[in-house]
């Protein structure tokens, strides 16, 4: 069987520096490298920042040469690497993930559903976003999808084994979050991660906690401050996970 290792990174981001970002980026993938991770996701508009009004001057296409080093990254580590940027569009830009696989092929998901106040700065995706690893069917979400119960509904009726969110979550709205994200992984049977920022960014003060959850129950949880990654692989059917900090 195709050996499943999942793991979300939680790390803090300078507000619009791409080059910085990046380097950050980079030294998750290195840590996830050791741990031989096949797929590694990041929080919400990770690259950039949380910064609504500079969405449209910081936007990626799938082509931006500012994905090069990643996708040399996903190629060497054989590792998908999922990042968050906002993504070019017509009029405004979208809430998205950049998924590189580690044959160079890049794909983009787009937000579905928006926070209260976003839609002046970003527009709306339409298309849910499936991958498969070797047996296993991951689906993807973007922080305010989650919080839509008919958004995992839909993932799980299509096959999905595993729901993971790029998200930021502030201390007020963490306890509802992740109580949702539990009740979605036993409603729907499926595996459940969440990538939050653990610094402020934009006008947020995220709490960190990125953590995974099984029909079970939460399986792991990082800390608030730490650099880290919230690691799940299967073993005999049965998900388990730990946290690797930095």
């Amino acid at each position: 069987m195709f050996a499943v290792k999942i793991a979300v990174a939680q790390i803090g981001v300078v507000k619009a520096d791409v080059e910085e970002n990046s380097k950050r980026h980079m030294a998750a993938i290195q840590q996830a490298s050791l741990h031989h991770i096949n797929y590694l996701v990041f929080p919400e508009l990770s690259l950039t920042g949380y910064e609504p009004e500079l969405a449209k001057s910081l936007a990626f296409t799938k082509e931006d040469s500012r994905l090069t080093d990643f996708i040399a990254a996903a190629s060497h580590y054989q590792m998908t690497i999922v990042l968050g940027a906002p993504i070019k569009s017509t009029d405004l830009p979208r809430i998205g993930m950049i998924i590189i696989s580690p044959q160079g092929y890049v794909e983009v998901y787009e937000k579905m559903h928006l926070h209260a106040g976003e839609s002046e700065y970003f527009n709306a995706g339409k298309t849910p976003c499936l991958r498969k690893l070797g047996n296993t069917v991951i689906a993807h979400a973007i922080c305010a999808d989650t919080n839509h119960p008919e958004h995992v509904k839909n993932y799980a009726q299509l096959g999905a084994d595993i729901y993971i969110a790029g998200v930021l979550v502030s201390a007020a709205g963490y306890q509802a979050d992740s109580a949702m994200m539990s009740a979605h992984a036993k409603r729907h049977n499926v595996l459940v991660l969440m990538a939050n920022h653990n610094q402020a960014t934009g006008q947020w003060k995220p709490i960190g906690k990125s953590a995974v959850w099984s029909a079970n129950g939460l399986l792991a949880q990082a800390n608030e401050l730490d650099n880290a990654l919230v690691i799940a692989e299967r073993h005999q059917n049965e998900w388990q996970a730990h946290v690797v900090s930095w």
